[in-house]
């Protein structure tokens, strides 16, 4: 079986994710044991508390934008669990628009197009993922926007010559979903706002 590389980086996304939830699990049931006991208790414990949740909240958004895609759909509420989990006590809020399920590639796409929009928002801000019948808008706003033109050039372009480190491997993938999903991406960009639309 022959699989491409974008294919197999999705599938190794998918595979740390689903063998990092269990363990991050388990400790926030343990957590949640120590709690009840009332053996541990105070800031040391709200602290290894909040730690968990946020990385189980990052893993469960990582699974969807950097696993392999699929056929199915993902119900509205299982998105909007995710997106309340990784805004919470966060730097960026995301708020979900549609209220109707939506196909797993479209939600991937959303959610890397919002990584991508993340790293343009230095001090944080909100992301609004937008859908109208046969297209997407994911919108950033916050205090300041910074934006490496030939970073977000390349998702346009279909040729990225920006060198993509770790922290920005978003794009990449943005890219190459589009093209897999025969879509064109568009930004834009103001003082305070940036778009992706797809």
């Amino acid at each position: 079986m022959s699989v491409d590389s974008a294919n197999l980086a999705a599938l190794v996304g998918s595979r740390i994710c689903h063998d990092l939830i269990s363990p991050v699990g388990a400790i926030n049931n343990g957590l949640e044991l120590l709690g009840m006991s009332n053996s541990l208790d105070g800031p040391e414990l709200e602290l290894i508390s909040d730690s968990v949740n946020n990385a189980n909240a990052r893993i469960r958004f990582f699974r969807i934008a950097f696993g392999a895609a699929g056929e199915q759909d993902l119900g509205r509420a299982e998105i909007i669990s995710v997106l309340g989990d990784v805004s919470k006590g966060g730097r960026i809020k995301y708020n979900w628009s549609s209220h109707e399920s939506a196909a797993r590639r479209d939600v991937r796409m959303s959610f890397l197009a919002g990584l991508c929009v993340e790293s343009a928002l230095p001090y944080g801000g909100a992301i609004q993922i937008l859908r109208s019948s046969d297209s997407w808008t994911v919108v950033g706003e916050g205090r300041k926007v910074n934006v490496d033109e030939t970073l977000w050039t390349g998702l346009t372009e279909g040729d990225q010559k920006a060198d993509i480190t770790p922290a920005l491997v978003q794009f990449a993938l943005l890219a190459e979903a589009a093209k897999q999903a025969s879509r064109s991406l568009t930004f834009d960009q103001s003082l305070e706002k940036v778009s992706i639309s797809f």
